[in-house]
């Protein structure tokens, strides 16, 4: 009986060989306690398909007004709290348009309080007898109109205020200033970028597979997942044809609350490609020879 020396295949790698140079025979034998018995297993099969952790809470702030820059309250890097003020606007000429609205506003509520009383009184006329029909319509006609004129004012008062509202940049979400585009005095118009916030507490892994890859894909799947050489655990969100076509994008959502992942460093999933046959070695069995790796298998032959 004899062992050889037999180059670990399957689950075993081996570095600085060729795969077509044999592996030397040896006679040594090997202790009765050390012997392992293997078999054909299967095992599950993925592929690691590249990507970037990005956060999916990130949004580049700006406004509808046109004005300058009076105050930048944050710096890049700063934490911020939702809802708090970021950067104000000059909204001196809405706060005089405000005033004029408000004097609108007060001259419809007295013309309805005026129409009003005009319209009891006429239905009480009428009730006696001592209005005609018409002098009661008339009255009901200018109630009417009393009413919505002080909606429309009303209405201009509030659509006022929304417009106000945008001379305070508020961040939209709990997160960090990532980009600060404005200074003190810059002038900005509608749609100008003023600061970028994101939220760095959840992350989402998008990468493209075959599309025979996706269909194992389902959401709320686990997957593996490395980021910035850091193992992280990835819950499958969906799985959707990419606009390019014959790939589909997967979208794998990982927690980061503690802040471990940095956002936008690269990162890999494991994607599941069906599973194979192969013959898994125990580690105590791999025998380390120079810069080879093997096992010795023992045979029947003498």
């Amino acid at each position: 009986m004899r062992t050889t020396l037999l180059l670990a295949s399957g689950m075993i790698g081996c570095s600085g060989h060729d795969a077509d140079t044999p592996i030397p025979a040896t006679s040594q034998a090997v202790p009765e306690s050390r012997r392992w018995t293997v078999q054909d297993t299967t095992i599950a099969e993925t592929f690691e398909a590249a990507g970037v952790a990005e956060p999916i809470e990130r949004a580049t702030l700006s406004t509808k007004l046109m004005g300058s820059i009076t105050v930048v309250l944050v710096r890049e890097g700063d934490r911020v709290a939702r809802g708090q003020v970021l950067a104000r606007i000059d909204a001196r000429d809405v706060d005089a348009k405000r005033a004029q609205v408000d004097a609108g506003i007060s001259t419809a509520e007295a013309m309805y309080q005026d129409a009003r009383t005009q319209a009891e009184r006429f239905r009480a006329l009428y009730a006696d007898s001592a209005a005609t029909r018409f002098q009661l319509d008339q009255a009901e006609t200018g109630l009417v109109r009393a009413e919505a004129g002080l909606r429309t004012a009303r209405a201009s008062g509030a659509e006022l205020d929304a417009v106000r509202d945008y001379a305070e940049v508020r961040a939209p979400f709990a997160g960090i200033i990532t980009r600060r585009f404005v200074d003190v005095g810059a002038f900005v118009a509608p749609g100008a970028s003023i600061v970028e916030v994101q939220n760095a507490a959840r992350l989402r892994i998008s990468v493209t597979v075959p599309p025979q890859s996706s269909a194992a894909l389902r959401r709320g799947l686990p997957l593996e997942a490395i980021i910035e050489g850091r193992p992280a655990r990835a819950i499958v969100e969906g799985a959707v044809p990419a606009p390019s076509g014959a790939v589909y994008t997967v979208n794998a959502i990982v927690e980061n609350a503690e802040g471990t992942y940095l956002p936008g460093s690269a990162a890999t999933l494991a994607v599941p490609a069906g599973v194979r046959r192969t013959i898994l070695i125990p580690a105590g069995a791999l025998v380390h020879e120079g810069d080879l790796t093997g096992v010795r298998v023992q045979t029947g032959s003498v």
